[in-house]
């Protein structure tokens, strides 16, 4: 379950790290990449799941 919750938080940091990088306009907009990248992160580990 840690693991999972480290994959989660990941990949929330890296979508909106990636965002920022790109020229995301504000740090807003970043932020909602970064919830896109942990909503399909979250689908992953769910569907991963036994």
């Amino acid at each position: 379950m840690k693991i999972d919750a480290l994959i989660l938080l990941a990949a929330f940091a890296v979508g909106t790290l990636v965002a920022e990088l790109a020229g995301a306009v504000n740090l807003g907009t970043a932020l909602a990449f970064g919830q896109l990248a942990f909503a399909i992160a979250l689908v992953l580990v769910l569907v991963r799941r036994p």
